[in-house]
């Protein structure tokens, strides 16, 4: 019989704990809180389970799997967010590589020289551990641990130890809490300052950083910026809340918005959010691989 509650009573820490002292081996399924109009005992409204939100996959105590379900996590998205893929690379890879697995696919771009092992490990554990730590800081929804179900063969598992990753979510919980005293709505929009020029005069910002300055106005909503640009809700939150920290953008009460678009369209933002253009020699010759299968 697999595990059921709800990360508002058991939370997804409290779950790592015990996956790691138990050594279990399992998926964990978090879903949407949907209340049913009922009270529990501790007079809390119940919730059912609707969709899936994500899955966390384990092998002997060990984190090996995780994924978003709003959010692309395959391979190509996975190397493209760390920088190893430009967006037009990965917008003709995922043509060309359609209906291969990622495991299929790591191997065609390490033999192409593409990209190293090294590469690939990295980038998806550093997925996996993005993941984590953003359910880390989720507060409702129901869960399910399935134990000794796995991923499919096709998936990419990194083993990863618990132990460390239990404590960085403790601390990450820590600055969630100062983060969400200053963003708590992501239906809220961004602007610059007065005289923006000067204040970015002399900053160095990450990638990250400049994608998200290419959409700030008032007509995007946090959310909106997020979605294009695949990011998870504690990533953005970051992002705006070290920039809103060194003044280079102010929030924006939803009394102040204009009317939202659906999606952020300024073709600046659109130009840095691409990167640069892809080296199109290494790019055919790879296409040429996938081709040939």
């Amino acid at each position: 019989m697999p595990l059921q509650g709800n990360i508002r009573d058991f939370s997804t820490t409290q779950l790592l704990n015990l996956v790691n002292l138990s050594r279990r081996t399992g998926m964990l399924t978090i879903f949407e809180a949907v209340p049913t109009g009922e009270k529990d005992a501790m007079k809390n409204e119940k919730m059912a389970a609707g969709a899936e939100r994500a899955k966390v996959a384990f092998n002997k105590g060990k984190l090996v799997y995780a994924t978003l379900s709003d959010r692309d996590n395959g391979l190509v998205a996975v190397l493209n967010k760390a920088g190893k893929l430009t967006d037009s690379q990965a917008k003709v890879l995922r043509e060309k590589a359609k209906g291969i697995s990622d495991k299929a696919l790591a191997m065609r771009l390490i033999g192409a020289k593409y990209v190293t092992q090294a590469d690939i490990v990295n980038c998806i554990k550093n997925h996996i551990l993005d993941v984590v730590y953003n359910l880390t800081t989720w507060v409702e929804g129901p869960f399910r641990f399935d134990d000794n179900m796995t991923p499919t063969s096709d998936n990419i598992l990194i083993p990863i130890e618990l132990e460390n990753v239990i404590i960085e979510a403790s601390r990450r919980q820590q600055d969630v809490l100062k983060i969400n005293a200053v963003i708590e709505d992501l239906d809220v929009s961004l602007r610059f300052p007065e005289n923006p020029k000067e204040k970015f005069k002399g900053v160095h910002l990450g990638v990250d950083e400049w994608k998200v300055v290419s959409y700030v106005n008032p007509k995007n909503a946090i959310r909106q910026i997020m979605k294009v640009l695949n990011m998870s809700e504690i990533e953005i939150k970051k992002v705006v809340y070290g920039l809103h920290q060194a003044g280079l953008v102010e929030i924006v009460a939803r009394s102040q918005q204009p009317d939202a678009k659906k999606a952020p369209t300024t073709a600046r933002g659109r130009r840095r959010a691409r990167g640069t253009r892809p080296d199109k020699k290494v790019l055919n010759k790879l296409i040429d691989k996938l081709k040939s299968m």
